[in-house]
């Protein structure tokens, strides 16, 4: 194989071993008893998506646990796809007609139709090209999209299944409803912001007394226009004798009357309610049990109607809102206005002002499912990581409320249900029928609505299997193993997939949720495509490589926790790629120079090699703990511990003076052994994270290490520890060895030693054993800390001129007359005393300065704090340097 690089450069190799992968398809999975599956299915993006940082880690976070799967041995299957996002992408779709001055009804139902098919094929599923140039171990021969042909049948399926439950049912209610995309959507699909707004305070006539007046508070003027009823509660004396009188609707001579009902808070505004039952959800249970009309005064587009009054119809209804406050204060009847905090409702994809709307729409009653979905998590057949999520889930399928499933877009699935026209009967099939079953009558039509885009993705984990065909993928495959999403839509989704899978195949759908944080811009707002606050994937690939970035985004997110993404974070798995690569240089390179390895009976001798060996070990069960119970950040971390500040900064440094000093051929080849070893199982325990720079060297280290025979990395066994503690006490001794090391550099570098100068050492340790340790393992120390000359015993005694330092209880005298110019060093340690002398006054009045105390953010203040702890450590240890020159 050709000499490896000096320099890394991922882009010479992540083309390369992406398509080897695919050639060998080595990321297809088929139904294979002889091995036990596991199944992620593929949080689907939507069509329209294009790869963000959010969709950078949880694809990462997916990839992570196929890949150590599949070195478990596992038949593994990621299973990738494509959401088609009714209102999304209709929405992008009719953004272009708009720029042509068309509209989609200029087009019709199904030209448009058409032409999303065509965008879909043209333009949308870019998301999975870039997956690819993520790394992502898919298989691409499985990918799926919901509208697909058996998707459709599954969700034709699944409607008619529970419309057959008396689980789906028509009904006219409130919903929410986008006056922009003109369609309801379902509870969580409002996103709710927190609005400075106004309480209004308005008097409602009473009916034949003069003068008298009932105060009500909203938060929507216009809205009064449609008001039945005003609603007191009924334990509230203030308001008993009036509850059955009548009122005079302000600004429309309406009469209207004075209720009581419980649901009313005595402490909301006056105690009095205007009741609207047509433009909001509460008033509308309250109308329905007091049988109150229920008048619509705003429609679809967000327009006032004539219900309003010819005042009022064809104005935009925060227009009319301006319009009524204005009238209401000419006629003196406005009392008061008050500021006030509350939260308004929002599209999720378009950000217009939600609108509560009394309109017909198809439900799903969702608390006989949610019961079942809490039974599973309850008995822990699911398990959600982290658990604090559990608590929120709960809460959120306690107070439930029906799924409002229909539509009024034309992308998506049709819902299944047709009318006769001569009969009225409504007839729920997955195909048109030819006539009506109850009149014989030929007249029927569809009814025009689609389905919530989430109805198709609660099916996904078996509907993506082949459901409700009983299909060999679905009984091998299924359920699946873990489901890696955004805790942001653990509502949206998760919970109404197990819903959907105890439903639908009496089973949970996954075994495992693992939800993950949000990646934030450096405002702490959530990176996505519609904000356009997210860098370009594909850029930072371009400028630093996959591996880099996937390393460091997990690197750097906490399990479950948000993580702030700036370039800079990256760095940190660009220069840990740079250090894997030039220690796998370095390893082969001397590997090369030495024949042949160690008999497999040979025992290591060398205090290194068992330390090493000791601690590979206890790395290999320490990750595989990490992976299994997807504490990713802690898999990352305990390997960029253990191979840049142990393995290269202490072992592959140790082993140099053996290769290119040592005539022991037996050592050295131990040490070519141990040093192969460990890089080959950190490269395998790394490769789940970094795909492509493991696989690459690798492939160079199985041809001098005959035990690896596999094809691809992906094809290898991952690493396993072995029981007990072999070499404990060897690597207990290696530490304190390392620890002497450390203390001798740090005199050199206190001392200003010059790093070309070796130098004597003295060391004082009243344990005999402990001598005995130091003593067999000074060439390490001699080695490694540029000692000529060293003295270990418990009768050594500090020479002139010698600066100190102590090491668990044993002193360590370093003799400086000769290596360095006392007195000039002296000069600049007492200079610098004064330089940190003054850093410290200044910090310490920062301080004591109240101003700076009380005003300034609480991470500034600690920083401060932990800056006067540094200064007294550094000048405490100055001044005891300088004390050894005197």
């Amino acid at each position: 194989m050709k000499e490896m690089e000096k320099v890394y450069d991922p882009h010479l190799i992540e083309k390369k071993w992406y398509k080897f992968w695919i050639d060998k398809e080595l990321f297809h999975a088929e139904v294979n008893p002889q091995k036990k599956p596991y199944t992620i299915v593929i949080p689907p993006p939507n069509v329209t998506d294009i790869l963000h940082m959010g969709h950078v880690l949880n694809n990462t976070l997916q990839d992570i646990m196929i890949r150590f799967k599949k070195l478990q041995g596992f038949e593994t299957l990621w299973l990738p796809g494509t959401d088609h996002a009714g209102i999304a992408t209709q929405n992008v779709v009719e953004r272009d007609l708009e720029k042509q001055g068309k509209n989609r009804h200029d087009l019709g139902r199904e030209q448009l139709i058409e032409l999303i098919w065509e965008w879909r094929k043209t333009k949308g599923g870019r998301i999975l090209d870039q997956l690819r140039r993520l790394g992502a171990s898919c298989d691409w021969r499985r990918e799926r999209f919901t509208m697909d042909e058996g998707l459709s049948n599954a969700v034709n399926e699944a409607f008619i299944s529970l419309y057959k439950k008396g689980l789906i049912y028509r009904g006219e209610y409130i919903i929410n409803w986008c006056p922009r995309c003109n369609t309801a959507l379902s509870d969580v699909e409002v996103e709710h912001e927190d609005k400075a707004s106004h309480l209004w305070y308005i008097k409602y006539p009473l009916k034949d007394r003069k003068h008298e007046f009932i105060n009500v508070a909203t938060t929507r003027p216009e809205t009064m226009l449609g008001d039945t009823a005003v609603a007191v509660n009924p334990k509230d004396p203030r308001f008993a004798e009036l509850i059955g009188k009548t009122l005079t609707l302000p600004l429309t001579n309406r009469e209207i009357p004075i209720i009581a009902d419980e649901f009313v808070d005595k402490e909301f505004g006056t105690g009095c309610v205007k009741v609207t039952p047509a433009h909001d959800p509460n008033d509308f249970d309250m109308a329905m049990r007091h049988d109150l009309p229920k008048i619509t005064v705003i429609n679809e587009n967000g327009v006032m109607n004539e219900n309003a009054g010819a005042e009022y119809a064809g104005m935009d209804r925060f227009e009319c809102r301006e319009k009524v406050i204005m009238d209401l204060k000419e006629r003196r009847l406005l009392d008061k206005i008050e500021d006030y905090q509350h939260n308004v409702g929002h599209c999720y994809r378009c950000k217009t002002v939600i609108e509560p709307y009394l309109s017909n729409q198809w439900f799903v009653k969702m608390k006989p499912l949610a019961e079942k979905a809490m039974q599973v998590i309850e008995e822990g057949k699911i398990t959600i990581h982290p658990p604090r999520y559990k608590k929120v889930f709960f809460n959120w399928l306690e107070n439930i409320r029906d799924w409002c499933i229909s539509r009024q877009i034309w992308w998506g699935h049709r819902i299944p249900v047709y009318y006769c026209d001569d009969c009225g009967e409504i007839i729920v099939a997955k195909e048109k029928p030819e006539a009506c079953p109850k009149c014989q009558g030929t007249h029927v039509h569809q009814d025009p609505d689609v389905l919530d885009t989430w109805f198709s993705s609660w099916l996904w984990p078996f509907s993506a299997l082949g459901w409700p065909e009983k299909t060999p993928e679905l009984k091998y495959f299924y359920p699946t193993n873990l489901l890696v999403t955004g805790y942001d839509i653990l509502f949206f989704w998760v919970a109404r997939m197990i819903m959907g899978g105890m439903e639908m195949t009496e089973e949970i759908p996954f075994k495992s949720v693992y939800l993950h944080g949000l990646v934030l811009d450096e405002n702490g707002v959530k990176m996505s495509k519609s904000l356009g606050n997210s860098p370009d994937p594909i850029d930072v690939i371009e400028k630093y490589g996959t591996d880099a970035l996937r390393f460091s985004m997990v690197f750097n997110t906490p399990k479950g926790n948000d993580v702030m993404y700036n370039d800079a974070l990256i760095e940190t798995g660009r220069n840990f790629a740079n250090k894997i690569w030039n220690a796998a240089r370095f390893a082969l390179t001397n590997a090369a120079e030495i024949d042949g390895l160690p008999d497999e009976s040979e025992e290591p001798i060398e205090l290194a090699d068992k330390w090493i060996l000791h601690r590979l070990n206890e790395v290999k069960k320490a990750v595989n703990s990490a992976y299994e119970e997807y504490r990713f950040l802690d898999v990352t971390h305990q390997l960029y511990e253990f191979f840049w500040n142990e393995y290269c900064a202490w072992y592959l440094e140790i082993i140099k003076d053996r290769f290119y000093k040592s005539d022991d051929l037996a050592s050295r080849r131990m040490a070519k052994y141990l040093m192969l070893k460990v890089l080959d199982e950190s490269l395998k325990m790394l490769h789940p994270i970094m795909p492509f720079i493991t696989e690459e060297i690798w492939q160079r280290v199985k041809e001098f290490y005959p035990s690896e025979s596999a094809e691809s990395i992906m094809l290898s066994e991952f690493p396993v520890s072995v029981d007990g503690d072999s070499y404990l006490k060897e690597s207990e001794e290696m530490q304190l060895i390392f620890k002497m090391i450390t203390a001798i550099r740090s005199i050199r570098k206190d001392m200003n030693v010059s790093p070309s100068e070796y130098v004597v050492i003295v060391v004082k340790d009243v344990l005999p054993a402990r001598c005995a340790v130091l003593q067999n393992s000074r060439h390490y120390i001699k080695v490694m800390a540029k000692v000529d000359e060293i003295y270990i015993g418990d009768d050594a005694v500090k020479p002139e001129k010698s600066t100190t330092t102590v090491v668990d209880d044993i002193e360590i005298y370093m003799p400086l007359e000769g290596i360095i110019d006392l007195e000039k060093e002296r000069e600049r340690l007492m200079k610098k005393l004064s330089k940190v002398e003054n850093s410290l006054i200044k910090c310490v009045g920062k301080l004591k300065n109240e101003n700076f105390v009380n005003n300034a953010p609480a991470n500034i203040l600690e920083q401060e704090k932990e800056r006067k702890e540094q200064l007294e450590n550094t000048i405490e240890k100055l001044k005891a340097n300088i004390s050894f020159l005197e």
